[in-house]
């Protein structure tokens, strides 16, 4: 990778420059601005503030990683753990680190980083702050799938399968009912609460039509849990991320300048409706890969974009950063639900929907104080 600047000169009185050139820094742009290229196709933006907070937010992401591994009377000391990372793991340390709390801090880390660069690629899309895919009813829609497979078709299609597809149904009811698209943020917003409220009312008809202990089964899709996780879902989720990330990456550039407005996009070669319409798709398929192995964790997807926004002070996407602030927020989430003794073993999606309600009725009096909304 080479990094190329993005920010001009400033001219001298004389025409010229003025002692050597030296970076504009448009106001709240965060700091000088410059672009890590990878051959012709592929440049993401990249600004001082934004490399500290990552790597702020990757050191606090390991942190709490170690805490995951470490904390309990399961957890692996510290004196042990860097042996038990590099293969020297036996007896309780093993089984801890490979079937108990591995696989699902694995899982985490992964499902968090989709769950932020979905809402990062919605919001860009929508120019909404309010409209990330669990808003919108993606994961109402996923847990009814859930809830029809595992309890009305029981053995015949895998219950993840049944999640991706009701996630899918979901947004295609979105779409639809909107008239237009994705392209009208006030609309999508409406359209989904109404398809999340009818998803909803399909999961409580599930349940209240089914015996009570079978219901259980469908606990992790309707709350979002990170329990009983194994490598078979860390592999699988990291296998979106790698599919995903290339192609996002591909057109970050086009969602920059997309941030200018349609017309000025399509004057400098963006293609605003392909890339929208890639970047929806990308987002839903993040959001369905991470409900296909976590369930519809609630709110991982609207915070993390819009904490990456408000850190760094700057406009655009925040591709990177949001999928950082994901995993954070998510492995911190879980940490919490493991070791808070007066909440143990919830799910950890009722960790999130707590923070990200509250956060959610913070944007909603903001955007309508602004006349948003």
């Amino acid at each position: 990778m080479t990094a190329g600047s993005a920010a001009g000169t400033k001219p001298g009185a004389s025409g010229g420059t003025s002692g050597g050139t030296k970076p504009v820094v448009p106001r709240g742009s965060g700091g000088p601005r410059g672009y890590l290229t990878l051959g012709g196709a592929v440049a993401l933006p990249v600004r001082r503030v934004s490399v500290v907070v990552a790597l702020c937010t990757v050191l606090l992401t390991a942190v709490a990683a170690v805490a995951t591994l470490s904390l309990g009377r399961l957890g692996i000391s510290l004196a042990d753990l860097p042996g038990a990372l590099t293969g020297g793991a036996t007896g309780k340390n093993a089984f801890v680190l490979e079937r108990l709390r591995g696989p699902r801090l694995v899982v985490g880390i992964g499902t968090g980083a989709a769950l932020g660069l979905s809402g990062a690629l919605f919001q860009s899309v929508t120019r909404n702050p309010l409209g990330s895919p669990d808003v919108i009813g993606l994961g109402a829609g996923a847990g009814a799938g859930a809830a029809i497979v595992a309890l009305l078709l029981p053995g015949t299609v895998p219950v993840w399968a049944g999640a991706l597809a009701g996630a899918a149904l979901a947004m295609a009811l979105v779409y639809v009912s909107t008239g237009s698209g994705f392209r009208n943020p006030g609309r999508l917003v409406v359209a989904g609460i109404g398809v999340a409220a009818i998803a909803t009312a399909v999961i409580q008809y599930v349940v209240y039509a089914v015996e009570r202990d079978k219901a259980a089964v469908l606990t992790a899709y309707v709350n979002g849990s990170l329990a009983a996780r194994s490598w078979d879902h860390a592999t699988t989720i990291w296998l979106v991320l790698l599919v995903t990330v290339p192609l996002t990456a591909l057109i970050a550039r086009r969602l920059s300048l997309g941030e200018m407005g349609d017309e000025i996009a399509a004057g400098l070669g963006a293609e605003p409706r392909t890339t929208k319409s890639l970047a929806v798709l990308l987002s839903i398929v993040l959001s369905a890969g991470a409900v296909s192995v976590a369930g519809p964790i609630a709110f991982i997807a609207l915070t993390a974009p819009q904490i990456a926004k408000r850190l760094t002070r700057s406009s655009g996407p925040h591709l990177t950063l949001s999928a950082l602030f994901g995993a954070l927020l998510l492995v911190t989430a879980d940490l919490c639900a493991q070791q808070l003794p007066l909440f143990e073993n919830l799910p950890v999606g009722i960790y999130t929907m707590a923070i990200g309600g509250a956060y959610l009725g913070f944007l909603l009096m903001r955007e309508w104080r602004k006349g948003v909304l």
